[in-house]
């Protein structure tokens, strides 16, 4: 907004700023509010906005903020408008402009200020080849037709309609459903490309075989460039069996499009000698460098390819926490299976898109997926993985693994280290802290657990399943740990706990 021209430029395009927290100005939200609803009203023009509220640092799909959702339904809810049409947008880039940018706020760089004059000495980096973007609308969703039977509108008529009103437990639960359907059409709409599935690949195979170097010492040969085509061309007839939508160039030989897809990476991996690898930043000054300071070389460039990893795990999310749960569960029991996998779907939603109330469909779903490429065998009491499915499930597994761990330093970190009562800016670099310890020690292998988003994921997780509570008095937010209650789910969550057995309401 206080860039010169491009805020104005941006105002006279029909756009308008809002506080990035509105916090407790009620008069501030007012006016907004009945700004956006009386556009719905009129029907002046359509509303674009970004369900999730933020960009998202990690290329992932982000839990939705609501408070622009609730703006733009009111009226219908009020009955002052007969229908609102959602129109879910999806936006996929081959390679993201501030790739290097994002990796490093989450590893606690601050983010520049933007600028005129920082956008006009950045015009150099658009001389590079950033691929394509792909811009997909998906199919128009009626508001009505999807809250039918879910929301009673008559409580709308009580009260005057021009009063603001809280809304009700249940228009909140519904706000929510609707904008998790949203993002979950968005994420069926985007468009991968080669590039995200050799990055799942080459990042299992970083994670196996490359520790951190010291100073001094040879990094590892990396993955042979015949072997990553290989599993390349598997995973995607993988993907496209789990309903990936993908942007491969079918007239183009295989070696070709992953050559082309990889060559617009080429900051951050290179094939030398039939061999790929992960480039590593320089030094920032002169001289050699400490071990942390290669922790954190590593781990950007890491992240980086970790971003483009995460456009592709919406395909895979339900087939890999079932893969999971089945490698995991303390026995091949349909219900033990679906009980471990619902833990797996409450505990990682921030990190992931569920919608409320489906876990039972999303297993369903995930059993059909592994028995269509054959990686499992399900009866009504059990649910099994085949021999010749080993490399799909362990694939899955290998996915999910670095989320694993990342939550597992957390805990850990809460567990052993942490004080009682603790504020944000005490537990991230106490967990970045010890997530470099670990890397050093070679008891950790995932550079993502220093990750300032995964990390954030993991306190809403654990607020969410009470195993944090917020200390609302305090002038600055702190938060109380239940340290029994963490490390229950530690123990759950590594399988040394059982899951409480929840039946599946589809037996």
């Amino acid at each position: 907004m206080d860039m010169k021209m491009v805020g104005e430029i941006l105002r006279r395009s029909g756009a308008f700023f809002i506080r990035r927290a509105i916090g407790s100005d009620k008069l501030y939200w007012a006016v907004l509010s009945e700004y956006v609803k009386n556009i719905v009203r009129t029907g002046y023009a359509p509303v674009e906005f970004y369900v999730e509220g933020f960009r998202s640092r990690t290329l992932k799909s982000l839990t939705p903020k609501l408070g622009m959702m609730h703006m733009v339904l009111e009226p219908f809810f009020k009955g002052e408008v007969y229908d609102i049409t959602l129109v879910p947008i999806s936006i996929s880039y081959d390679r993201v402009l501030e790739e290097s940018l994002l990796a490093h706020e989450l590893l606690g760089v601050p983010k520049p200020r933007e600028t005129t004059m920082g956008l006009l000495k950045a015009r150099r980096v658009l001389e590079e080849d950033y691929g394509s973007m792909h811009v997909s609308f998906g199919m128009p969703l009626s508001v009505r037709q999807l809250t039918k039977g879910r929301v009673d509108r008559c409580q709308y008529n009580l009260l005057p309609r021009d009063l603001p009103q809280r809304p009700s437990v249940e228009t909140q639960e519904c706000v929510s459903w609707l904008a998790q359907q949203v993002i979950r059409v968005q994420e069926q709409g985007s468009i991968l490309s080669p590039w995200s599935l050799m990055a799942c690949l080459v990042l299992q195979d970083h994670q196996n075989t490359h520790p951190v170097l010291l100073p001094g010492e040879e990094p590892e040969k990396g993955l042979p460039w015949e072997l990553l085509t290989q599993r390349t061309l598997w995973l995607k007839g993988l993907a496209i069996s789990f309903g990936a939508r993908l942007d491969w160039p079918e007239q183009l030989p295989e070696n070709q499009v992953m050559s082309s897809s990889m060559a617009l990476h080429r900051s951050v991996i290179r094939c030398h000698q039939g061999r790929v690898t992960l480039l590593e930043e320089g030094p920032v000054g002169a001289g050699p460098f400490t071990a942390e300071e290669g922790v954190v070389r590593r781990a950007g460039k890491v992240l980086m390819v970790a971003a483009y990893r995460n456009q592709a795990v919406h395909v895979f999310i339900r087939p890999a926490m079932l893969a999971l749960a089945i490698h995991t569960a303390h026995s091949s029991q349909r219900e033990d299976i679906y009980s471990y996998f619902r833990f797996l779907l409450d505990l990682f939603s921030n990190d992931f898109i569920f919608i409320t109330g489906r876990s039972s469909q999303d297993f369903e779903e995930a059993c059909s997926l592994l028995r269509k490429c054959g990686a499992v065998q399900t009866s009504q009491q059990e649910v099994t993985s085949l021999e010749e499915g080993q490399s799909t499930t362990s694939f899955l597994r290998a996915l999910l693994q670095p989320f694993v761990d990342a939550y597992q330093v957390v805990f850990s970190h809460l567990c052993v280290e942490g004080l009682e009562v603790f504020t944000e800016r005490q537990m991230f670099p106490a967990v970045r802290s010890l997530a470099t310890k670990l890397l050093l020690s070679g008891e950790l292998k995932s550079y993502e657990a220093l990750s300032s988003d995964t990390q954030k994921n993991v306190l809403s997780a654990l607020l969410r399943l009470e195993a944090v509570t917020r200390l609302r008095t305090a002038e600055q937010s702190e938060f109380r740990a239940n340290k029994p209650a963490i490390r229950r789910i530690a123990e759950t969550l590594a399988g040394r706990l059982p899951v409480q057995t929840v039946p599946n309401p589809r037996l």
